[in-house]
């Protein structure tokens, strides 16, 4: 009951960490049912197009093979040749054969979940070997299922070969007053007839099995509220321990910044709720920049260590104002400010000179 509870809460998305550790493990949306499909699909389009070229290779193979069981031919010098020769065109017949389907069983794969190799997958676990856990696998609903999908497929599958077949019976009786190879041609024909017909259910059976096992995928993927939370503190840390993080962080750049105030050059007022102290030096800078700022208590502290250093206080509100919104902290006034700064410094300048 716990467990179905649990099951019922997972009603969130899966994250992408949770999918990208599902990729890592070998759980992938894939129906078996496409590949075997796609093989048989390109073993069909291979023997259509290339069977000719395939039975002239075939009946090569076989005369040399039985040519050479002439006994004045076999003898213990060329035996060697002889087996290297069969081994040669056997490789050279199957090759083509065999890249085709490699090709189709990689691109059906690849197709449905992308390119991933996967150890895990394939890692030795006691857990595959255990009896109690293999028996469980055998008699679970997943298996309940899959066998009534192999069983509504191979039904569907007979009965459409059985309409082939059956379409098929008038032609039959004809064939006992024909030749051998007319009989051969009628039967290869016959059977690629029912193969197609067959494949091209198989095709849209395969696409609802594969759409069948992304729904389940995604179900099994879908994770509770709660483990999204833990999966955030894992991968974020802690939200108590991140504020503090944050506060922590924020009272360094305050100390750092108010040690900076008595190296001001004047300290814009609101006058009571912002503070913005600037600093200009002609040799070293192309313009005056901020280097503190503060709005209400903050400002106080500023105006506190600013008559402790000595530092003019200049009331000018508008102008203390756009510098507290438009400058961060060690930014460089803009162009539109230039000339209202420098009128307050230049007047600085003229009481400090006095």
């Amino acid at each position: 009951m716990a467990e179905s509870n649990k099951d019922q809460e997972r009603t969130e998305e899966a994250t992408p960490k949770r999918r990208e550790e599902a990729r890592e493990q070998g759980q992938v949306a894939k129906s078996r049912d496409l590949a075997s499909v796609a093989i048989l699909s390109a073993c069909l389009l291979y023997f259509y197009f290339g069977a000719n070229s395939f039975l002239h290779q075939l009946m090569d193979l076989m005369k040399s093979s039985f040519s050479s069981l002439d006994s004045s031919l076999v003898t213990t010098e060329n035996i060697q040749s002889l087996l290297f020769s069969a081994f040669y065109k056997t490789i050279t017949l199957m090759t083509p054969f065999l890249l085709v389907v490699c090709i189709a069983a990689l691109s059906s794969n690849i197709l449905q979940v992308g390119f991933k190799i996967s150890t895990k997958a394939i890692a030795p676990k006691l857990s595959k070997i255990d009896p109690a856990k293999g028996f469980a696998r055998l008699f679970s609903l997943q298996s309940l299922i899959e066998f009534i999908k192999s069983i509504f497929k191979i039904s569907i599958a007979g009965f459409v070969a059985y309409l082939t077949v059956k379409s098929e019976l008038v032609d039959i009786l004809p064939l006992a007053d024909s030749s051998v190879w007319e009989i051969l041609v009628y039967i290869t024909g016959t059977s690629f007839r029912i193969l197609l017909t067959t494949c091209w259910v198989l095709i849209i059976l395969a696409l609802m099995d594969y759409l069948y096992q992304r729904w389940e995928y995604e179900r099994n993927l879908k994770m509770s509220r709660q483990e999204i939370k833990d999966e955030n503190k894992q991968t974020e840390g802690d939200p108590i321990v991140k504020a503090r993080i944050r506060r922590l962080q924020r009272e360094m750049a305050q100390r750092r910044m108010m040690a900076n105030v008595p190296k001001a050059d004047v300290i814009i007022t609101n006058p009571t709720h912002l503070a913005v102290a600037l600093q200009y030096d002609q040799d070293s800078m192309i313009a005056p920049k901020v280097i503190a700022k503060g709005a209400g208590y903050l400002a106080e502290k500023i105006k506190e260590i600013a008559r402790e250093s000595r530092v003019p206080l200049v009331e000018n509100k508008p102008l203390a104002q756009v510098l507290y919104k438009m400058v961060e902290v060690s930014g460089t006034i803009p162009d539109s400010l230039y000339k209202a700064v420098a009128e307050i410094l230049a007047y600085i300048y003229s009481i400090k000179r006095e």
